[in-house]
């Protein structure tokens, strides 16, 4: 799709959250440069607010800054209300993190706030945006699944649960909304190098880079309901697809074993 087709399609807003670093960092700039004006969501406002006048001096586009914490239900809530009313034609849920370890030694308010995060904050944030897309007949959503998604994963069980319901979530959406002109997507990448595994105790081996995560996912947009980034996840996603879902459990036990062998060990 050509960048003007895009514009057209998308446009004229794009928000995405989890925009101060990693991979909504990458979807962002893709999209600074394909001339859409962004609102972009996260955290760390001197972060974001740096990084929004780099993008608006590279590539003379409108952006905005929300600094806030989507798993605080009063910041989502005002959030969805001040967006109801914007010309949103792309929401990118970018934003979200993972717990790993034993799930008798996390955190509960960690894996609750990861529910929050991952989960409440993209459906609430899809409810905001895409009645406006159905009125203009045109947009798009592009959600943040995971290979975890796909089964249950020991020692990151909640993450992938809660990566589970973006999976479902976008799979029906996308069949739902194809109706009103809205595009809906599910990125499903692998390990990627960003700050996601510093945060949740994992350590990785090969990586995909963000960019190309972003870059994939934006072509893919438009043409079908899922995209494995990456080798790595093309390669786990295909070769997985066909085995019994016990079997999926297994092998992603030891890959989980394998990314927080530190944490046992030190």
């Amino acid at each position: 799709m050509r960048t003007s087709q895009f514009l057209d399609r998308y446009g004229p807003w794009a928000l995405v959250t989890g925009a101060s670093d990693g991979i909504g960092r990458a979807f962002a700039s893709d999209l600074a440069n394909r001339g859409l004006n962004l609102i972009l969501v996260a955290r760390r406002a001197g972060i974001l607010s740096e990084f929004a006048r780099d993008l608006r001096l590279r590539s003379n586009i409108e952006c905005e800054v929300r600094a806030l914490d989507l798993g605080d239900s009063k910041a989502l809530l005002d959030l969805c209300k001040e967006m109801s009313d914007r010309p949103i034609g792309l929401l990118v849920a970018a934003a979200g993190f993972g717990t790993s370890g034993a799930f008798l030694q996390t955190s509960t308010m960690d894996e609750l706030d990861q529910i929050d995060v991952n989960c409440r904050a993209v459906m609430a944030l899809c409810k905001t945006c895409a009645p406006g897309m159905a009125q203009r007949g045109r947009g798009g959503m592009v959600l943040l699944s995971s290979i975890v998604a796909f089964q249950g994963v020991p020692r990151a069980s909640n993450y992938a649960a809660t990566k589970a319901y973006v999976q479902t979530l976008a799979e029906g959406l996308a069949h739902e909304l194809s109706v009103q002109g809205i595009d809906v997507l599910a990125c499903a990448p692998g390990p990627v190098s960003s700050g996601f595994a510093d945060r949740a105790g994992m350590r990785l081996g090969a990586t995909v880079s963000t960019s190309i995560v972003a870059q994939e996912t934006l072509h893919a947009l438009g043409k079908r309901s899922l995209v494995r980034p990456g080798f790595l996840s093309k390669l786990l996603g295909y070769s997985l697809m066909t085995a019994p879902r016990s079997l999926r459990v297994r092998i992603m036990t030891q890959i989980m074993s394998g990314m927080t062998a530190h944490r046992r060990s030190s």
